[in-house]
């Protein structure tokens, strides 16, 4: 990635910790999303305000990982400063206090940010542990913030709801993914369902990120191609899943906004919502469809 241009297009983009670091006197929202409040207390980028990828989510009918209401999102993002017409930059890390953090934390809040209609959003690429390695500044201190006026409208066409992915996922050109590692999309695991859903590929989240390296992607040249193996091609309607929702989101935000996909939609459930219908069939099997 060059040093001072941001990747991808649309509303939400990666930049470098060189392009970070060259705006943190600018206007900016920056929004630590480390695995946990200690990871924050212990260190942060300067000027990044706490805010946990646990503010996102609320269940909805008992069905846990589901998305907060438009109302409740904006008043949380007001209070971390979040307004429309300033830039947000979010990032996480490993964690040092526990070292829990698996790089999905930037990208859920990220698509959050997109799905309430937040019109200019920054992933830091490689997160904290690339910030440091380039030798930029961490802190303690905490930032005064003042209240932002963000307005949460949700956009069309991100997400699917549970009735209009059970439509769409049999339509000729729709072709559904499964972003869960392979043991749990072939068979038992915590789910009250085994497998995955009819005709769901699976295309494992980490498949995009340097490896070793969960915070860091892939190269374009190299994400295209992943994409092009699996069949996920501009003229195909692709919904992205997992098991809660996590790590669909971020391949929906690189499918999307990184390689330009026209037709990427994230069914927000996931196998979560899917499995809780004891009627629904599911797959089992290696590479069953």
């Amino acid at each position: 990635m060059d040093r001072h241009e941001p990747r991808g297009s649309g509303v939400v983009r990666w930049v470098s910790p060189a392009w970070l670091a060259g705006r943190l006197d600018g206007d900016l929202t920056i929004l630590d999303t480390q695995p946990n409040v200690h990871d924050y207390i212990i260190q942060h980028i300067p000027g990044a305000v706490r805010f946990g990828e646990g503010l996102i989510h609320a269940p909805v009918n008992g069905r846990p990982g589901q998305y907060v209401s438009a109302a409740a999102f904006e008043r949380t993002v007001r209070q971390v400063g979040v307004s429309r017409d300033r830039p947000v930059v979010v990032y996480t890390g490993k964690g040092a206090f526990k070292g829990w953090g698996d790089g999905l934390e930037q990208t859920a809040v990220a698509y959050a940010l997109a799905k309430f209609g937040h019109p200019d959003i920054y992933i830091l690429d490689g997160g904290l542990e690339r910030w440091m390695a380039a030798g930029h500044p961490v802190i303690k201190a905490y930032p005064a913030v003042d209240a932002g006026d963000f307005v949460a409208v949700p956009q069309p066409g991100l997400s699917l709801s549970y009735q209009a992915f059970d439509v769409i996922r049999d339509e000729p050109g729709t072709l559904v993914l499964d972003a869960r590692p392979a043991k749990p999309y072939r068979g038992q695991s915590m789910w009250p369902l085994p497998g995955h859903i009819p005709g769901a590929i699976n295309v494992p989240w980490d498949l995009f990120f340097a490896p070793g390296d969960p915070r860091t992607l892939r190269s374009r040249d190299e994400i295209r191609a992943i994409a092009g193996t699996h069949g996920l091609t501009p003229e195909k309607t692709v919904v992205c899943s997992c098991g809660t929702g996590r790590k669909a989101t971020l391949v929906f935000l690189i499918l999307k906004y990184d390689l330009g996909l026209p037709d990427v939609r994230l069914y927000e459930g996931s196998f979560t919502e899917w499995s809780s219908y004891p009627d629904n069939a599911t797959v089992t099997g290696p590479d069953a469809r």
